[in-house]
């Protein structure tokens, strides 16, 4: 199996994450978004939307967004629950995290980490960040009295929004008045064969 993503990118990382914790033998291919390498034509012919993550499994099929991704790995694991209600709460959880949650604090890392932050866009960056602390409140809320987002053990809801809320202080979020979250981040950490993102440059 190969697996095209950036280490550094929260979408990419929980595919490596899932890979270590369930010990899912693969070939990373490193991509470099800054580079434009996901807009070359050996890139497009794989995923014509110029996006990473890209499984390609061992059959040779095609894989992309990184959260069916995570599904179509974990599926046949304790990470993906047995009962149907459960496995609607996960659901719930990672549309949250693609619609509501990385679309302002991944956004807002990347602007402040990888683009320096650039004046043009400091307003937006205001915005996300003030929408991001609004996703962060609703998680806080969710874990004060739970270890994992869904049932009593880490499933790939974890997953999904562990990548980007644990870096999101590289964008500018404290996490200081989050003890929830904080807590949550520790747990997920503990699980074993879990592996670290690499540290961004500015960190």
């Amino acid at each position: 199996m190969k697996i095209y993503g950036d280490i550094k990118s929260g979408n990419c990382y929980k595919l490596k994450l899932i890979c270590a914790l369930l010990d899912i033998e693969h070939d990373w291919i490193p991509v470099d978004i800054m580079q434009g390498e996901t807009r070359e034509e050996g890139f497009l012919a794989l995923n014509p939307v110029g996006q990473i993550p890209i499984c390609v499994t061992d059959d040779g099929e095609t894989l992309t967004e990184s959260n069916a991704i995570l599904y179509y790995l974990s599926s046949d694991s304790d990470f993906w629950p047995r009962e149907r209600l459960a496995q609607t709460r996960v659901l719930e959880w990672q549309f949250f995290e693609q619609y509501t949650h990385e679309p302002n604090i991944a956004v807002a890392r990347f602007i402040r980490v990888y683009q320096g932050m650039p004046e043009e866009r400091r307003l937006e960056y205001e915005a996300r960040l003030k929408n991001g602390y609004r996703a962060l409140d609703l998680m806080e809320r969710h874990l004060d009295d739970r270890r994992f987002l869904v049932g009593d053990s880490c499933t790939i809801a974890d997953i999904s929004l562990f990548a980007y809320t644990h870096v999101c202080e590289e964008g500018g979020f404290d996490l200081s008045s989050y003890p929830a979250i904080r807590a949550w981040i520790s747990n997920v950490q503990q699980l074993p064969g879990f592996v670290a993102m690499p540290m961004t440059p500015s960190s």
